[in-house]
């Protein structure tokens, strides 16, 4: 497993002069950390533990009245609890007289119920947002949220920003002939990010259709475009168990692909995804680190990139009142 910053380390736009007061909670504190070294800072002391009957218990242990804060939670696996965590922690800085809270949210759970699909449905990307908005919070810095659209649920500021740069920077360093190069969108949905990464790498691209008939499991039938004797790179934001992926992998290779690359933002990897993963015809899973991966088995196919200075980079400007869509210049096209 390799970690690689997408900015060279220690190098931040940050006025030394002006002090960002960053918070982490117990999701993803590794990542914490790294943002806090991009930004020349610490990781402010918050006491955050459970009772006996799990309920959690927050307290801040500086003043930070009248600042402004960030606070890095991602909605990962617990995600009730990593999600409940949040909306106290961010209570609590509102209880503090904190001037503005900035939850930073590496990975958005909930995402995927965004609308109604059938009958008597919950839309909870909605819902999570108007918990956020109603703890206290009054901007989110999201990364690669499901759909653009879960931000207009908002009614507090959202700034919306990609992996892209770190993934394609990673893959144009493997040095892959462009003309043996094809970029693929796993599923109808991805087509927009496919194209934008397919013009990045300067290659062709294709679409694989896929069918979703039971919950939470997509089955892939047909390929649009030629993938025959190619190097294939599947780009996706979350790899949850995998079946939608491996299956992919697996009909690409049927249909003639030679080597099969995947990248995604989000490694959520759960049930079987390790498994489906290692198993599969596929050389190298490209994942940042967004959700931590934990003590599990992770397979050496597997490769975790910072997005750290990323983070850093916009948490720096938001607190400087400077552009944060400027860092991505592939936005409007990407949206488009």
């Amino acid at each position: 497993m390799e970690l690689e910053m997408a900015f060279p380390k220690g190098v931040t736009t940050i006025n030394p002069t002006h002090d960002i007061k960053l918070f982490s909670g117990r999701s993803n504190p590794k990542l914490s950390e790294e943002i806090a070294e991009y930004l020349g800072t610490t990781v402010g002391p918050m006491i955050v533990k459970n009772f006996a009957d799990g309920e959690i218990y927050v307290q801040v242990e500086e003043s930070i009245r009248g600042d402004d804060v960030f606070i890095v939670q991602s909605l990962c696996n617990p995600v009730n609890e990593n999600l409940m965590e949040l909306l106290i922690i961010i209570d609590a800085f509102k209880r503090a007289s904190a001037n503005t809270i900035t939850a930073v949210i590496p990975y958005y759970g909930y995402a995927r119920q965004d609308r109604k699909t059938s009958g008597r449905e919950a839309i909870t990307a909605k819902l999570v947002a108007d918990l956020l908005t109603t703890a206290g919070a009054t901007r989110v810095l999201a990364m690669d949220l499901h759909t653009g659209q879960i931000q207009g649920f908002f009614n507090i500021l959202v700034d919306h920003i990609f992996s892209t740069s770190v993934l394609v920077n990673y893959m144009k360093k493997l040095n892959i002939p462009f003309d043996d190069l094809v970029v693929v969108s796993p599923d109808t949905g991805g087509v927009a990010r496919t194209r934008y990464f397919a013009k990045e790498m300067d290659c062709s691209m294709a679409i694989i259709d896929k069918r979703r008939d039971k919950h939470n499991e997509a089955v892939a039938l047909n390929i649009i475009g030629d993938i025959k004797d190619k190097t294939c790179i599947m780009f996706d934001d979350i790899i949850d168990t995998a079946g939608t992926i491996s299956g992919a992998a697996k009909l690409l290779k049927e249909q003639g692909a030679k080597e099969i690359y995947v990248c995604a933002t989000h490694p959520v990897f759960s049930g079987p995804a390790l498994q489906r993963l290692e198993e599969a015809p596929i050389k190298e899973v490209i994942v940042t680190n967004t959700i931590p991966l934990g003590d599990r088995y992770i397979p050496s196919k597997i490769t975790q990139l910072s997005v750290a200075p990323l983070l850093g980079e916009a948490i720096s400007r938001i607190h400087d009142d400077e552009s944060v869509s400027s860092l991505f210049g592939f936005e409007k096209e990407y949206k488009n």
